[in-house]
């Protein structure tokens, strides 16, 4: 990256920045319906090289795409055809507009996130942008929350994706070896310690692209949302996951709809998965902890209905192969990926039967990546 730094911008002072893609350990769609959720930062991510420039021009130039763009800090708008810059400009165009200093940059980027994936290149690359002004031109201060809260704001209003924060949340206050207890909705977390022991988590791409159907995701919430209503009839509540199990069994009568009585279910009883998965990890009781990662996919594939033969297919052959202790997919479904806990002994022979077992039923090959947990992004020494 330096070589191609230098050949394109010259020889001169340059600074590298890390930003860690991430997974969702446990709590798949409840974020909207009040619940938590438990991602944390993954060693596959997003690294940038950096020079601060005397002119108002931002140069971004990426390793992995031939698309070279040059704007000026007076015209950071959201173009089709600047494709991936949009990002970064959007960053920097967010800042800005909030009244942090930015000045001209000689950016180059190269991930190793793979696309499509599901993995959060999207929040990475925001938080590498954005760390990298915060550095160069505003001494630290912006704090990493605020820095979290403005990466959002770039995908939602310059971007045009209606995410939530959990992506980039992980992204920026990921630390090595902790998983994330993460309130969506107050912002409320607490770190727990990930020791896997004897295990390591083994990310499994179906290589089927991640391309969440808008309508099908809409109908998602739209269900929720008619759920609460119903609920309501009988009890205050202010989201889904605000009842316990308990609770949900006295007043899920009230639902008249079938499918909206199933998504509640799901919501309700996965914030309590998530809870379980928390004390679980943090007891060090791993077994347990694989078992509430299959509990959520069954409840994923049965009362979401969210994940597809492709997702199906991979966790389910994973946790025939000894050495598996639990899987499930991650992310928002329809494709992308699963996570699985392996025994670190075991990967090799896991990948390879998984692998032959995906093709037999699949008709294409999936891929794996073994991954740490990892800090969130940070500068880091040439």
């Amino acid at each position: 990256m330096i070589s191609k730094f230098i050949e394109n911008y010259g020889e001169g002072e340059v600074r590298a920045f890390y930003s860690p893609g991430r997974v969702n350990l446990i709590g798949e769609h409840i974020d909207y319906s009040g619940g938590c959720v438990f991602p944390c930062a993954i060693e596959l991510g997003t690294y940038g090289l950096v020079r601060k420039t005397c002119h108002d021009k931002i140069n971004l130039i990426s390793a992995d795409f031939p698309l070279k763009v040059t704007v000026g800090l007076n015209d950071l708008q959201y173009k089709k055809e600047d494709d991936w810059s949009n990002y970064p400009k959007g960053v920097i165009s967010t800042m800005k507009n909030k009244g942090y200093k930015v000045g001209g940059m000689d950016i180059l980027i190269k991930g190793n996130i793979p696309n499509g994936a599901g993995l959060s290149s999207s929040a990475s690359l925001e938080l590498l942008i954005g760390e990298m002004v915060n550095v160069l031109f505003n001494n630290r201060e912006i704090s990493t929350i605020d820095l979290v809260k403005m990466a959002k704001e770039t995908e939602n209003e310059f971007i045009g994706v209606n995410c939530g924060i959990m992506d980039q949340f992980a992204v920026g206050m990921g630390k090595k070896n902790k998983g994330i207890l993460l309130n969506c909705d107050t912002l409320d977390y607490k770190y727990a310690k990930v020791d896997l022991k004897e295990y390591t988590l083994v990310i499994m791409n179906t290589k089927k692209r991640r391309a969440l159907s808008e309508s099908r995701y809409n109908d998602r919430r739209n269900e929720c949302e008619s759920a609460l209503k119903d609920i309501r009839s009988k009890k205050t509540v202010d989201y889904l996951c605000s009842l316990s199990k308990e609770e949900f069994k006295e007043v899920r009568d009230a639902i008249k709809d079938e499918a909206s009585r199933k998504r509640a279910q799901h919501a309700v009883y996965e914030n309590y998965r998530v809870k379980e998965a928390f004390k679980k990890l943090e007891e060090g009781n791993l077994i347990d902890f694989g078992k509430l990662l299959v509990e959520s996919h069954n409840s994923l594939k049965d009362l979401y209905e969210v994940t597809g033969v492709e997702l199906d297919t991979i966790v389910f052959e994973a946790l025939k192969i000894k050495g598996c202790i639990g899987a499930r997919m991650t992310g928002a479904g329809f494709g992308g990926c699963a996570i699985a806990l392996v025994k670190k002994d075991r990967v090799l022979d896991f990948e390879k039967t998984l692998k032959e077992k995906y093709f037999n039923i699949i008709g294409y090959y999936p891929e794996f990546y073994v991954t740490n947990i990892s800090e969130g992004t940070r500068e880091i020494e040439l």
